[in-house]
């Protein structure tokens, strides 16, 4: 291992990883963008796309380019079964070899001609050629738009019932929560339930309210939180959600704490910082990466050089990763076995190079 900075980024790119909150509009890249705006003869210009992916002082938000690629862009089952088929080729490698990937149906739905049946069938397709080329298993998980109404919320849930698959293994909500707390979608959560799906939801981001949060474990029953960050506005409810195990998905690059923290503030007093501190189990992920501008390694990257956690506590979150997961008790069982010994051995490994390197003890915790 060379200089130490390359040295810890080579080992954290070969750490076996889960990814548990990424959205398959979120990982299209760059050219792909482009061509297929313009096959399909968007009004969407070349310019404006390349305002897309600069991560800037005042970033185009990502919600709008959903919006866009919802409305102008995606026109047929080839270009979701492309942007499918290229996140699991980015993420292979990166060790990733589990993802649990949100998609949002009801605005493609409402904006083009395509069916629930053809969207879904040519994600999964994606998703299976990926992983026979790549070795990547990737899982679906529609989601509720919450700026759609609670009626159009259940009757995406509906589709998914309709249209189960296997490899279709739950449901989240995203999108602004700002005025779109959670009650308004008990129903949609209480079919999805009702039929064995596992289910998740946004809750504490943008600096909305911990009640966010309380409301999604009780009203929704979800098993898992994304973002989840205002959590710890409230002791009480942070030390519940340790007692239960609750997964919490956070993502180190978002943009919210990116906006209203000064760069002095923003690694100190980002709640990702204090929340495994606090007793609470999280994982780390990329979310959009494409608009982000991030992949997997850098992602934990971050929570070592922005976050001061160690290896150990990477270790943590690798293995709250896998128990969060939405997979079978005898995969979890082998995965965390197998994993953990991985990740020992990979450790190991990198420390035994920086001794031979530098000609000195040291500890790969030190060199992170």
């Amino acid at each position: 291992m060379d200089h130490p900075t390359n040295g810890r980024r080579e080992l954290l790119a070969r750490l076996p990883k889960v990814e548990l909150h990424c959205h398959l509009l979120g990982t299209i890249r760059q050219p792909t963008m482009a061509a297929i705006a313009a096959k399909n003869r968007a009004r969407t210009t070349r310019e404006a796309i390349e305002q897309f992916y600069v991560r800037g002082e005042k970033p185009v938000g990502v919600l709008h380019i959903f919006r866009e690629l919802e409305t102008h862009i995606l026109a047929n089952t080839e270009d979701f079964y492309r942007i499918a088929y290229e996140y699991g080729e980015s993420i292979a490698p990166h060790t990733v070899r589990y993802a649990e990937v949100f998609w949002n149906p009801t605005g493609t739905l409402k904006q083009t001609h395509l069916s629930y049946p053809e969207l879904q069938g040519a994600i999964l397709r994606g998703f299976s050629d990926a992983e026979h080329d790549f070795g990547v298993t990737c899982r679906l998980i529609p989601s509720i738009d919450r700026q759609a109404s609670a009626s159009e919320a259940v009757e995406m849930v509906q589709l998914v019932i309709v249209n189960r698959d296997a490899n279709v293994i739950g449901i989240g909500m995203d999108y602004n929560e700002v005025d779109r707390p959670p009650e308004l979608f008990t129903e949609a959560y209480a079919l999805a339930k009702r039929h064995g799906l596992k289910a998740t939801t946004h809750a504490g981001e943008f600096g909305m309210p911990w009640t966010n949060v309380e409301t999604a474990l009780t009203q929704l029953r979800v098993d898992r939180i994304d973002h989840g960050y205002t959590v710890l506005d409230n002791p009480e409810l942070t030390a519940r959600c340790a007692e239960l195990s609750i997964l919490f998905t956070v993502v180190p690059s978002n943009s919210y704490y990116l906006r209203t923290l000064t760069p002095e503030q923003w690694a100190i007093q980002h709640p990702i910082r204090h929340m495994a501190r606090a007793g609470l189990q999280i994982h780390p992920n990329t979310d959009d990466p494409a608009f982000h501008l991030i992949n997997p390694t850098q992602c934990w990257e971050r929570m070592v050089t922005d976050f001061g956690y160690g290896l150990s506590d990477l270790r943590d979150f690798m293995c709250n990763g896998l128990s969060g997961a939405w997979i079978d008790e005898e995969m979890r069982r082998r995965w965390l076995r197998e994993w953990t010994v991985e990740f020992d051995d990979l450790v190991a490994e990198a420390v035994v190079g920086v001794d031979r390197d530098d000609g000195e003890s040291n500890t790969a915790e030190m060199n992170m």
